[in-house]
């Protein structure tokens, strides 16, 4: 073959007679002559050597032993005859046929004419060979291309494929556009048709990779299953949540109502109520919060109040809105427009501004919302509405004491409260059920009156009927008696909102100047004061009476026991308005000493201290 002949081998001459007898295809194409012509020239070539060099059984230079090749002269004269004797030689040689494509592929070899060796070609620029070429006369490297009938799923994985065809193919196959060099054949595309199979081993594949991802898919469910358990209850979420419930229920709650055993209202009531509904429970929390952080100033305690404030005021507002749109079904779910917990939490908010000592008028929507309420509806819950009207009507009545616009729902006619007057020992607040409190909202009409008349420039300012009206309430007060027991901490409770009351009226009818009467009434009720111990739970209300007091304290000795009581509540109860109103009566003391007769309307002493808030 042709390739032979290239081969680097093949460009030696004395390999020429040897090619020259594969070409001519027998020995008989030679002459004889020149056959032995040259044997013997080979013959002499070899035994030409040096003249120490006898040994005749030495392997030859073909590759049979160690001597080396002969010299240029020999071959070239060896080259030169073979050359000639072909030249000669009428007997043309026989070639055999090659294809045209290898012969375009042969590339001439360089010879050096001087050693008759190829010449060493330079390589080419560019980058370094990977991999070295294949060593001649080895067997070169076939390269096998990529099958291309492999099952669909082991193409797209890039994978393998056994080529194992199911017996029973699947009846569908899948219509693809045929294109050459991103452009489409034609104006329609061609449509090429290809059968969609899965060879065994890649169905397996498929179904051990199902297996293992569902097993995935199992521990990570198990993983990502919450570990904390769900709140118990609504609204108590966090660390300082269970400090402020443990603080309402063993501290807070004893500091709003006479009674601070398990029958406290705030535990009995408000606080299972509150388990049912999250609002409730949020405005439980606020104020419990609000009383703490007065105790502790650390900011996460601030800050988690004021959290269940705005929680608190969302809840209202929905549940608000959510009763306002939703249709009444029967005439009685008419007049129930909200839940109980809705009237409570307004309540829990008005008091929370107690605790904060908000002094701007804060609680005005709460406890106008609360009014509105009971006016307009009935609490379900007996023990409920028992508790809500009579601490309604406490709050509302003791409001007008230090105000000018706000006057108790029991005063307006058609808006009065609901009739309801139980036992005077079901009271949780002293005076409101046993008629003390009525008197005071007498009191406070007549001041009103009053005041009406000294504005408009009437004299006397107190008239007739104004005092006959006065007659009739100082003689309730001197007949009014108290259900609790004689000497104990609410009995001399009781006594001391009759010597209020009693001051209050006075301060109304008579000029504000120092008298003999009025100095013995407050020192009576400073006694009463005294006798109460420092941990009862009559001091939870205490700061009306005792600001009744310090309004009508002329004598010096007086307001320094009035000061002292101020912080004996202050120090029970930590609630933030016992502060403001102990500046208000200062600043009475103030007046008192200066301009004396002003000193009688001390709700306009307030007003124009810009404050408003409750002495509740």
């Amino acid at each position: 073959m042709l390739s032979m002949q290239n081969s680097p081998y093949n460009l030696h001459p004395w390999n020429a007679g040897l090619q020259a007898e594969s070409c001519s295809g027998s020995r008989s194409d030679i002459p004889t002559s020149r056959i032995d012509t040259l044997r013997e020239s080979i013959s002499s070539a070899s035994t030409s050597g040096s003249p120490d060099d006898t040994s005749t059984d030495s392997p030859d230079w073909n590759g049979n032993g160690g001597q080396s090749p002969p010299d240029s002269d020999i071959l070239n004269r060896l080259h030169s005859d073979v050359l000639s004797s072909r030249m000669s030689d009428d007997i043309p040689p026989k070639v055999e046929e090659v294809d045209d494509d290898d012969i375009h592929t042969v590339k001439p070899s360089e010879v050096d004419e001087s050693s008759g060796a190829p010449a060493t070609v330079p390589r080419k620029r560019g980058r370094p060979r990977k991999h070295p070429l294949p060593t001649p006369g080895g067997q070169a490297k076939v390269t096998k291309g990529r099958s291309k009938t492999g099952c669909i799923t082991c193409r797209r994985r890039k994978k393998k494929c056994d080529e194992t065809k199911p017996a029973k193919m699947p009846s569908y196959v899948k219509d693809i556009p045929r294109r050459r060099f991103g452009k489409v054949e034609g104006k329609e595309l061609r449509m090429v048709r290809i059968e969609i199979w899965t060879c065994a081993g890649a169905k397996n594949l498929e179904a051990r990779t199902d297996q293992t991802r569902h097993l995935a898919v199992r521990t990570q469910s198990l993983v990502t299953v919450p570990r904390n358990l769900p709140f118990l209850i609504d609204g108590i979420e966090t660390e300082i949540d269970r400090r402020f419930l443990d603080h309402f229920v063993y501290g807070f709650s004893r500091v709003l109502t006479l009674i601070n055993d398990d029958s406290n209202p705030f535990k009995e009531i408000l606080l299972p109520m509150a388990t049912q509904h999250r609002g409730l429970m949020h405005s439980l929390m606020c104020l419990s919060g609000s009383h703490l952080s007065g105790l502790d100033p650390e900011p996460k305690l601030r800050e988690r109040k004021y959290y269940h404030f705005h929680r608190a005021i969302q809840d209202l507002k929905e549940n608000i809105t959510a009763s306002s749109a939703a249709t009444p079904q029967s005439e009685e779910d008419q007049q129930l427009l909200v839940e109980d917990p809705i009237i409570a939490s307004t309540i829990a908010l008005s008091l929370n501004t107690i605790c904060e000592g908000e002094t701007s008028g804060e609680y005005r929507p709460h406890m106008d919302a609360a009014r509105y309420l009971l006016v307009s509806q009935q609490p379900r819950n007996e023990k409920f509405r028992q508790f809500i009207v009579e601490f309604f009507q406490y709050h509302d009545i003791s409001n007008a004491l230090t105000s000018l616009d706000r006057r108790p729902a029991l005063l307006q006619g058609d808006k009065r409260m609901p009739d309801f007057v139980p036992g005077a020992s079901a009271g949780m607040f002293l005076g409101v059920f046993d008629g003390l409190f009525n008197y005071i909202s007498q009191v406070t009409q007549l001041r009103d009156r009053i005041r009406q008349r000294f504005n408009e420039g009437y004299e006397p300012a107190v008239d007739y009927q104004t005092l006959s009206e006065a007659v009739q309430v100082d003689t309730a007060i001197r007949n009014w008696k108290t259900s609790h027991e004689e000497d104990s901490s609410n009995w001399c409770l009781a006594q001391l909102y009759r010597q209020s009351t009693w001051v209050y009226l006075f301060r109304t009818i008579r000029p504000s100047r120092p008298s003999d009467k009025i100095a013995q009434v407050v020192d009576d009720g400073l006694a009463y004061l005294d006798r109460l111990p420092q941990d009862a739970g009559a001091y939870s209300i205490v700061l009306m009476p005792l600001f009744l007091l310090g309004c009508s304290a002329f004598l010096t000795e007086q307001r320094e026991r009035i000061k002292k009581g101020f912080e004996s509540l202050k120090a029970y109860s930590n609630l933030r308005n016992i502060e403001p109103a102990f500046k208000v009566v200062s600043r009475v003391w103030e007046i008192m000493d200066t301009k004396m007769e002003d000193s009688w309307d001390w709700e306009r002493i307030i007003s124009d201290m810009n404050m408003d808030f409750l002495i509740t």
